[in-house]
């Protein structure tokens, strides 16, 4: 484990790192398909070939155990490969061919052929909570290289060893492959003005962020005053309702409910989905459910947090929500150790969550907010009230999924990602994931931190209008020697013609 301090960065440095992604990204853009690919599995091996001393360096730095660590490092390299496949494949550039009709009257038709190019340089907000699949090897990096983007990382203060090795990783890469060196650079800083300074570099053109909502709207408002503002792409967490309809409770009260509380104490509570509000409908079945979650929440175990600042915010948190009038805290019995945090039940009323607000905000730690409901029609009120999140949970029968329809469509405006009778923790890395919602629980809904759709954050699109066939790229040739998925015409094929 690398050990001492670790420089901090300066203006100049973040000058020099953003120039350096500029000067090489005509080079790195202009790389071919396989080129690229082959970097990107470069970074995969080289990251498992740091061994035991990264997840060593992790463990030291987070506390989390080193099997989810292991977990977490075949997960990182598993989006490196991801991505080198999806753009080996090619379709993600989403083609588009409309063929010149020179004879249409009254006015000839022209050529026009439009794809997606790479943005630019992309500064990277490494995440606390993923030490390497959503830090300075993580997704967001994985998706701007391989969208042939520069990426300039700032990394996260809670685990600068870290960081490093991960940095140190990537770096061989590039230069076993003869990459331009400037296409990565790490960058390592507590201070608020250095991230500032990244982002409203001009030669920056993009920002991904995972982290708190105060965090990352800062970065979004600074990127919006620019001369030239730039998009900001900042997930900052949410509280992931799940809502326990009658019929569920009827056939599985008891495993909802332990379910539930793994869901909550897993990673002492430390995930972006982190389910921390859980609603139903009072009667005897969810009156049983809450007191098995009260029973359960109180023989969990603490866990330790990531950092003490992370710690000393979940206990304000909690803290501040119980003294909320009309709401009780149940907490788990078993003393915990520095850093150690307990896990808490919060409950209350339909009523007392519409009048305050705060009760449906991120604590971010293993805790949840109950609030009973005395109608459906409550219940639709809890969920009208609720802001942008990542994930919504629904408990039900197919019974239950025809009579609260209305709730479900409520949902829908409100979230990202749905899940029945399930739980929002685990977020899996595949094609058609959505890990993004309205805001507060990301900047652009529209788009995906996670899953191969994360690169067309760091795209956009270009049209040619009537250029000769040996001066387009390959993607958008006649001949379509990459055999891609095209829309030609208002028709998908990968034909040549």
């Amino acid at each position: 484990m690398l050990t001492g301090k670790f420089e901090e960065a300066s203006a100049e440095h973040i000058d020099r790192a953003v120039n350096a992604a500029e000067q090489a990204f005509d080079q790195y853009r202009r790389c071919s398909v396989e080129e690229r690919a082959g970097l990107l599995e470069r970074i995969a091996a080289e990251i498992e070939k740091t061994g035991a001393a990264l997840l060593d360096a992790a463990h030291a730095e987070t506390a989390l155990p080193a099997e989810r660590l292991a977990a977490e490092r075949a997960r990182t390299t598993g989006q490196w490969r991801m991505f080198a496949n999806l753009i080996r494949e090619g379709s993600w550039v989403d083609a588009r061919i409309d063929r010149a009709i020179p004879d249409r009257k009254p006015q000839p038709k022209p050529d026009i052929r439009r794809m997606l190019i790479p943005i630019g340089p992309v500064a990277v907000f490494a995440a606390s909570n993923f030490p390497l699949a959503f830090s300075v090897a993580g997704g967001d990096t994985a998706s701007a290289l391989a969208a042939g983007c520069p990426v300039i990382v700032k990394a996260h203060p809670a685990h600068p060893a870290t960081s490093e090795l991960a940095a140190r990783a990537i770096i061989e890469a590039i230069t076993a492959a003869g990459m331009p060196p400037g296409i990565f650079s790490l960058i390592q800083s507590t201070r608020n003005e250095i991230a500032v300074a990244l982002v409203q570099h001009p030669a920056t053109k993009a920002v991904a962020f995972t982290g708190s909502l105060r965090a990352g709207r800062a970065l979004f408002d600074a990127a919006a005053s620019r001369p030239n503002p730039i998009p900001v792409y900042a997930e900052m967490g949410s509280v992931n309702p799940v809502f326990v309809l009658p019929g569920a409770l009827s056939e599985g009260a008891e495993a909802i409910a332990e379910g539930l509380k793994n869901s909550v104490t897993l990673g002492v509570g430390q995930f972006c989905t982190n389910p921390g509000l859980t609603i139903g409908i009072s009667d005897n079945r969810f009156e049983r459910f809450v007191q098995r979650m009260e029973d359960l929440i109180c023989n969990a175990q603490p866990g330790t947090m990531l950092s003490p600042r992370i710690f000393e915010s979940y206990e304000a948190g909690v803290n501040r929500l119980s003294r909320i009038d009309g709401t009780r805290m149940v907490r788990s019995s078993i003393s915990g150790s520095l850093r150690e945090a307990r896990p808490s039940l919060i409950e209350t009323d339909a009523q007392t969550f519409i009048r305050h607000l705060e009760l449906g905000e991120e604590v971010f730690g293993p805790s949840t907010v109950v609030v009973r409901c005395s109608s459906r029609e409550d219940m639709e009120a809890v969920a009208r009230q609720l802001e942008g999140q990542l994930t919504a949970t629904i408990h039900g029968t197919r019974e239950d999924l025809a009579e609260y329809a209305s709730l479900i469509s409520i949902l829908e405006n409100k979230a990202g990602r749905l899940i029945f009778n399930g739980f929002p923790t685990g977020v899996e890395v595949c094609a058609s994931m959505q890990h993004g919602g309205p805001y507060p629980a990301t900047t652009d809904s529209r788009t995906t931190s996670v899953g191969s759709a994360a690169i067309l954050r760091f795209a956009r699109p270009i049209a040619y209008q009537n250029f000769p066939q040996s001066a387009l790229p390959l993607e958008l040739q006649d001949r379509n020697p990459r055999k891609i998925r095209r829309l030609v015409d208002g028709e998908t094929s990968r034909e040549a013609f």
